[in-house]
């Protein structure tokens, strides 16, 4: 008896309970006849209870127009490119979110339909629509294209064809550059999300990534030579055409030469003879006290920037000698006293290969700069370089220009022949440490200028 008491309780609980949710079904339709149902969100804004174009107007209201937008692209901290959100034809799908929110509760689905209206009844889950912003994906696009175009790069596999002591082709290896296409349109369909009233600019940032080489240098050969290791330059602006001539000639003879590990330099012994046999023009060279046109004149460019290049590498000089009065070429790009002549046999450019691996010496000519340089590679060992300032001292003025006879020009012809010079004494500090912090090398190099005349011929023959 007691059982069918509790049995026609459940009964007429659960009756009233559907009575009461057929109830609610009933009261929620009728209010929700031409309204979103209750729970639904766009965006984060509660649309339940809204009709469509009440959902719309507080969905504008919220969102700025897109036609004001800008965005800008941004690589390696520069910015590259701006797109007006008129060029990009931008706009927010908040008609299509509308729609979908609509027909939460209205599902041609039954039990779906049930399920919906019931939990906007009872309030257990709520339905987010999210809205995008479509746009011109061809512009886009076209912007990637041309950002590859612009910045991939293959990588460079290294090259090294040793003969006879001496590098015939040489490529060191290099890596290649990659743009992340696919990871830009992610981030420009997301950048555009964050466009608001408050905000109408929106920054992308293009990224790359490295792509290695698939052959290093080190792979390529048995010396050790695996990346650079220093490098010296020098500036020739103002040298005659000849000069020119001379330092390019002189300067390839070292391209390509291999400076085995212990051993001597010798820049006589490399760039061999030097006179018209061999090549070389006619420009200003120092004989004998005097500046005058001889074989050869531009090859001190050569010793110079191969000198520069040894002390900026670390290495032990064993021989150098400074030119007798200050060169204006060595002079544009420098402080006076980093210059180095040579004369065969008795004034040579030596310095010792004391670093764990073979030398490789390559030339780079920059015709445009006016500048060459060699570039020295091998294996770093972790030593670091120090040159001091040059320290300038008994600076003296040229003495008065020198004015000679000469019968072989007409009367009253002048030409210049030398040029005047500032005298000085000059001196910097080379120091070189190890990696463990010992000192390899404390030296200090000396120059020894003298004041130069300028030197005119004066002609007196016959017109």
């Amino acid at each position: 008896m007691k059982f069918d008491k509790i049995i026609l309780g459940v009964f007429f609980i659960a009756l009233f309970t559907l009575s009461l949710i057929g109830s609610s079904f009933i009261v929620i339709n009728s209010i929700s006849k031409d309204k979103i149902f209750p729970q639904t969100f766009i965006d984060g804004a509660d649309v339940g209870l809204l009709t469509k174009e009440e959902a719309t107007n507080l969905l504008l209201k919220k969102y700025p127009a897109l036609d004001e937008a800008i965005i800008e692209v941004v690589y390696k901290d520069q910015k590259i490119a701006t797109f007006s959100g008129t060029q990009l034809s931008l706009s927010r799908n908040i008609n299509e979110k509308v729609d979908q929110a609509f027909l939460i509760g209205r599902s041609t689905h039954f039990p779906s339909q049930v399920t919906q209206q019931l939990n906007a009844i009872i309030r257990l889950q709520k339905y987010n629509f999210t809205t995008s912003v479509d746009y011109l994906k061809e512009e886009v696009e076209n912007f990637v294209i041309y950002a590859q175009d612009t910045y991939d790069k293959e990588p460079q596999n290294a090259l090294f064809d040793f003969q006879n002591n001496k590098v015939l082709s040489f490529q060191i290896d290099r890596p290649g550059l990659k743009i992340k296409s696919e990871e830009f349109v992610k981030n420009f369909e997301k950048s555009l999300t964050k466009i608001s009233f408050k905000n109408k600019l929106a920054t992308v940032e293009l990224l790359d990534e490295i792509i290695e080489a698939e052959v290093k240098l080190s792979d390529v050969n048995s010396l050790g030579i695996r990346e650079l290791i220093g490098e010296g330059k020098s500036n020739y602006t103002g040298s005659i055409p000849n000069r020119i001539h001379n330092l390019k000639l002189s300067g390839a003879k070292f391209h390509g030469v291999i400076v085995h590990k212990g051993d001597i330099f010798s820049f006589n012994n490399i760039v061999g003879e030097i006179s018209s046999r061999t090549g070389y023009r006619p420009a200003y060279i120092i004989q004998n006290g005097r500046t005058v046109l001889g074989d050869g004149g531009g090859v001190c460019q050569v010793s110079t920037t191969i000198f520069r290049a040894a002390l900026n590498t670390g290495l032990p000089i064993i021989s150098r000698k400074a030119h007798g009065y200050r060169v204006s070429y060595y002079e544009n790009d420098s402080e006076p006293g980093l210059d180095a002549t040579v004369f065969s046999p008795s004034v040579d450019l030596q310095f010792e290969n004391n670093t764990p691996t073979a030398i490789l010496i390559q030339l780079q000519v920059d015709e445009g700069k006016k500048e060459m340089s060699y570039k020295f590679y091998g294996q770093k060992d972790g030593r670091s370089v120090n040159i001091s300032p040059v320290t300038v001292w008994d600076v003296s003025a040229p003495p008065a220009p020198h004015y000679q006879d000469d019968p072989t020009l007409p009367n009253g012809v002048v030409k210049q022949v030398d040029w005047s010079a500032w005298g000085a004494k000059a001196k910097f500090e080379y120091k070189v440490t190890s990696n463990e912090g010992t000192l390899m090398i404390d030296e200090m190099f000396y120059s020894n200028y003298r004041p130069w005349r300028a030197v005119f011929l004066k002609g007196t023959g016959s017109l």
